[in-house]
């Protein structure tokens, strides 16, 4: 049974994050996005892509994306950006009929909330297996271009879709994204990378008292939590 539950009881509304939360980070998916961010860096300054990559990297520390500081800085239309950059190879991630049947059996909405667009998000729902239990994807669109952990994304996030943070688990792999959805109220829930995984940066914020609980995988956490009720 999972630690301090209530939250977890009295839940009408559960907000995932998508990339490396619905699929574990050994999928490397951001990998192949990464590097196309660094492609797009690098032909649209006439880069080398080490330089690219360097640049891409400052806009990420200093505007939460990459696509941000792009968009501030040299007016970058973020639709042609987001199209440019998730043009993956979705085969590393495999259908998931466990995660499809954890879904169907955890009572409440469903939502995604993802720093990606729709057509990103619907792919990796497809390939999953799992799009029918999502009522919406709030994406980077949806947001104005505004990432996570923006407070106001969150406030409009509720907004849009009604939550009552109160009665909401917001489950992501980033811990620094889910310092906001605990100041709304909202129970907060941990996907830890595994060592060598490659994400260090989805530690930064993990010290932080805004996480309640800290799972090490989604799929077994959402069985254990249906075989708990």
């Amino acid at each position: 049974m999972p630690r301090d539950t209530e939250g977890l009881a009295r839940a009408e509304t559960w907000v995932f994050d998508l990339d490396n939360t619905l699929y574990p980070p050994s999928c490397r998916l951001f990998d192949q996005v990464d590097w196309n961010i660094t492609r797009y860096v690098a032909g649209l300054f006439d880069l080398p892509l080490e330089q690219a990559r360097a640049l891409q990297k400052t806009y990420f520390r200093e505007h939460g994306t990459t696509m941000r500081g792009l968009m501030t800085l040299h007016g970058v239309d973020p639709v042609q950006f987001l199209d440019a950059v998730h043009r993956i190879d979705l085969s590393p991630v495999d259908p998931s009929p466990r995660l499809d049947a954890a879904l169907a059996a955890l009572p409440g909405r469903k939502i995604i909330f993802t720093n990606g667009d729709v057509p990103h998000a619907e792919r990796v729902m497809d390939r999953l297996g799992v799009r029918r239990h999502f009522e919406a994807v709030f994406d980077i669109v949806a947001s104005d271009f505004e990432p996570k952990p923006s407070p106001q994304v969150y406030a409009k996030l509720a907004e849009t879709h009604a939550i009552e943070p109160t009665r909401a688990v917001m489950v992501e792999d980033m811990a620094r994204n889910l310092a906001p959805a605990h100041a709304m109220g909202m129970t907060t829930v941990w996907v830890r990378p595994a060592d060598g995984s490659g994400v260090a940066w989805a530690l930064d914020g993990a010290d932080g008292g805004h996480i309640h609980h800290v799972i090490d995988d989604l799929v077994d956490w959402l069985e254990e939590i249906a075989s708990a009720t």
